[in-house]
């Protein structure tokens, strides 16, 4: 999945930014994986997408408060 900017990332709902959650950490765990039985070719998804998880738990907490 392509990386969200963070303008995209404030108009999403709170359900949408949930969902959006769980599909990145779906996406992180089988990354992960590839990463451990060595079948990842790009070694920066890993970051990219702990960094994606974090800016959309950022954004949910906002939105919560």
């Amino acid at each position: 999945m392509p990386t969200m900017k963070l303008s995209e990332i404030r108009k999403l709902s709170v359900a949408d930014l949930q969902k959006e959650v769980a599909a990145r950490k779906k996406e992180l765990m089988e990354l992960r994986f590839q990463a451990s039985i060595g079948q990842l070719d790009k070694n920066h998804r890993v970051r990219e997408t702990k960094r994606e998880i974090a800016r959309l738990l950022t954004v949910l907490t906002e939105k919560q408060k």
